[in-house]
């Protein structure tokens, strides 16, 4: 979905929204000026600060610890998503907390790397993971490799999209993209994944190594060759589709060996 078209749906509606589910909670919430606030400030924002904005008034009007507003938010997710679509149009709404533990989280690890692995089954915690492993590099990515090996297809999926190097619409992880390696061992777990979801996501990420390490991304492919499965096989074309496009020698012997 386009994001003009999507920043429409962040105004005084979403505040509604989320202010309705706060309540049915039993939370306490002063639903009118939340709103009213919310759509003042939205007016001349573009789609990332009208969730930034919203993020904030949140953490504003609910006004208690991190650790007790982030119990609030995740109860009101609702269902999961099922589909590997939808995740800006049935749950679009769930942007603004996503935001929040990207903004608010830091400080509470565990608490956070939950409520994102919540977030993620409806719609995304790619954006809001960044800060986390920009922090905790190492602590972060333990949980990622674990989560590379979850039963549900929107996890698994995180664990690789959100360690790409150069994410479009993120800041970039420059830690990977001066060395890559660490995440090497989630691509290892998900070269074979079932779900088409996951494979673009792994060739997504693979394609942003070898921009910046092409020696890097050319040994890990050579080293899926010998008797890969269909699902290695899309991912291993789709991630060089930019080399092919140029007619790379590499690339082209690449795909006569599968």
């Amino acid at each position: 979905m386009a994001h003009k078209q999507l920043k429409l749906w962040f105004d005084k509606e979403l505040a509604l929204k989320l202010a309705d589910k706060l309540i049915a909670n039993g939370i306490s919430f002063d639903k009118n000026a939340f709103a009213q606030k919310v759509d003042q400030g939205t007016k001349d924002l573009e789609l990332k600060d009208r969730v930034e904005l919203i993020a904030d008034l949140l953490k504003q009007q609910m006004a208690v610890d991190y650790t007790i507003a982030i119990t609030w938010l995740v109860d009101i997710l609702g269902p999961e998503n099922e589909k590997e679509t939808g995740m800006f149009k049935a749950y679009y709404w769930v942007m603004p907390i996503a935001k929040y533990i990207e903004k608010y989280g830091l400080q509470h690890f565990d608490l956070s790397m939950n409520a994102i692995r919540e977030i993620t089954k409806r719609n995304t915690g790619e954006y809001t993971i960044r800060p986390y492993l920009k922090a905790f590099p190492e602590r972060t990515l333990k949980v990622m490799k674990v989560w590379s090996k979850d039963k549900n297809k929107h996890i698994r999926r995180l664990s690789c999209e959100g360690v790409r190097p150069r994410l479009p619409w993120a800041s970039k992880l420059d830690i990977f993209i001066e060395d890559p390696t660490p995440i090497l061992p989630i691509l290892e777990n998900l070269k074979d994944d079932p779900s088409k979801y996951v494979q673009k996501s792994v060739a997504n990420c693979i394609n942003d190594i070898l921009k910046d390490h092409p020696k890097i991304g050319r040994n890990l492919i050579e080293s899926w060759l010998p008797c890969p499965t269909k699902e290695r096989k899309w991912i291993i074309k789709h991630a060089l589709r930019n080399l092919l496009k140029l007619k790379d020698s590499w690339a082209l012997e690449v795909l006569k060996k599968m």
